[in-house]
């Protein structure tokens, strides 16, 4: 019988053992993207600590910043191994000639940059087919020693490079260091010619497959990587919008508004950045906002928002539409944003339907990804034929609309909900370990002898066939 039983659980723990494996065999590796203008930015924020980047998730990113008519021209260079220890190991080095002494420079001279430290493989292995879909354009596949020949012989440079740099010997630690300090080298001089040439581009320096470091004695203690603190630490300079209203002869905050990337797509490729002209210059008139006990309306009007030689927008109108109601099931009020409007000039108004941006009427409300994709943590709904012309960025996204007082947000209700999928994926796996241990402990329980024993010197034990 135990055999059985071992027979009927081999199939689980041998489906466990394989997930097991297979997540923690997962590979991935570092990427560093630096640009010329602003697109960049804000793009940390939609990251967290230790998560691996999926294909889907890349694609959206690099979607939000190759959209931009302002980056034509993009630069992919690729790199055969590499892993964040790579940093580590060569971060305490000084001077000029020190592996990624180029790739620290850009990181710290760019407008915006962003560091990605775990990418899965696979989606690299895949991106320049996406860039080059993406982008319509062809690629152009350059190895490391004719780069030199491509940065001055093409009169007509395509939007899109793939550099692929010199493999890494890694025999030992000064051939490592040799390699990496000539894909370096690669990487600046390449990069210098478009800056002096004044190309704007976006430049993506990553590899094909992780690299295996061994650890010096000491560097595990040295958790700071100081290529990742070259990251721009910036966004403190962009400040609540504040929307008033007059009562009893005195201006009053009625409406505060706050996000740290605010952008919309138009026609799926007119990027329009709406990010200082709300919260660092404030060049947006919000006259038209309107401030109840019961209905508000944060109506923001932009005057010639985007003003190229290929795009024209004269006046661009978003209104968000609150509502505050008493709900007897909590025995409170909460708020809630219904609607978010988007008007172009005299054409139709495009109408999104909000259902999960809620919170009581005295609290703010929070969410670190706000927009038109499914991935986003509150999804805007299209509700008009007009609404499929446009996208919605909006990241750190906070409101608050009732209640407000000293011009500061209140205690905010935040979109991601306390069961996060980790959380439930700890509780099942418990679940299922607890009834494995608590069939085991049954089983042994009921483990039973047998109540006749065969004796050697007396007649033979017979046992019927009925037993």
């Amino acid at each position: 019988m135990a055999r059985c039983v071992a027979l009927q659980w081999s199939p689980l723990f041998w489906c466990l053992s394989v997930l097991c494996q297979g997540i923690l065999s997962l590979d991935h590796v570092p990427m560093v993207l630096w640009s010329t203008d602003r697109s960049l930015q804000d793009l940390e924020s939609t990251l967290y600590e230790g998560h691996i980047v999926s294909m889907p998730e890349l694609h959206l990113l690099l979607r939000r910043v190759i959209v931009s008519p302002v980056s034509s021209n993009l630069v992919l260079f690729l790199q055969d191994s590499l892993s964040v220890d790579d940093f580590t190991r060569y971060a305490n080095s000084s001077g000029n000639e020190t592996p990624f002494h180029n790739v620290q420079e850009f990181l710290k001279i760019s407008p915006s940059s962003l560091v990605l430290p775990a990418v899965d493989c696979h989606a690299i292995s895949h991106l320049s087919d996406y860039l080059q879909e993406t982008l319509n354009s062809t690629v152009v596949n350059v190895d490391g020693p004719d780069i030199a020949q491509w940065m001055v012989n093409v009169p007509n440079r395509p939007s899109l490079f793939v550099i692929n740099l010199q493999p890494i010997r890694r025999i030992n630690e000064l051939s490592t260091q040799e390699g990496l300090m000539e894909n370096d080298r690669m990487i600046g001089r390449f990069i210098q010619t478009w800056q002096q040439e004044g190309v704007q581009s976006l430049a993506i320096y990553t590899a094909k497959r992780p690299s295996k470091v061994p650890m010096k004695s000491g560097v595990a203690w040295h958790t700071r990587r100081q290529l990742l603190s070259a990251e721009d630490q910036e966004n403190n300079e962009y400040r609540p919008l504040n929307v008033t209203s007059e009562a009893n002869g005195t201006d009053t905050p009625c409406i505060l508004f706050y996000a740290t990337n605010f952008s919309l797509i138009a026609n799926g490729s007119e990027l329009i950045d709406l990010t200082n002209l709300t919260f660092l210059h404030q060049n947006v008139d919000f006259s038209l906002s309107n401030c109840s006990d019961t209905n508000t309306i944060l109506s923001l009007n932009y005057i010639n928002p985007k003003n190229t030689s290929q795009h024209v927008i004269q006046s661009l109108k978003i209104s968000f539409l609150m509502t505050n109601k008493f709900y007897e099931g909590s025995a409170r009020n909460w708020f809630t944003l219904d609607f978010v409007h988007i008007q172009q000039d005299d054409r139709d108004v495009a109408i999104f339907n909000v259902t999960d941006i809620s919170a009581p009427a005295e609290y703010s409300f929070h969410c670190q990804l706000v927009g038109t994709n499914a991935l986003d943590g509150v999804t805007l709904i299209q509700a008009s034929d007009e609404a499929a012309n446009w996208e919605v960025l909006i990241s750190e996204f906070q409101i608050q609309a009732f209640g407000v007082e000293s011009n500061a947000f209140s205690y905010a209700s935040d979109c991601t909900s306390f069961f996060t999928p980790g959380i439930w994926m700890g509780l099942v796996t418990s679940l299922v370990l607890l009834l494995i241990l608590t069939y085991g402990i049954h089983m042994i329980t009921n483990l039973t002898t047998n109540s006749r024993f065969d004796d050697p010197k007396g007649p033979a034990l017979s046992v019927p066939q009925t037993e």
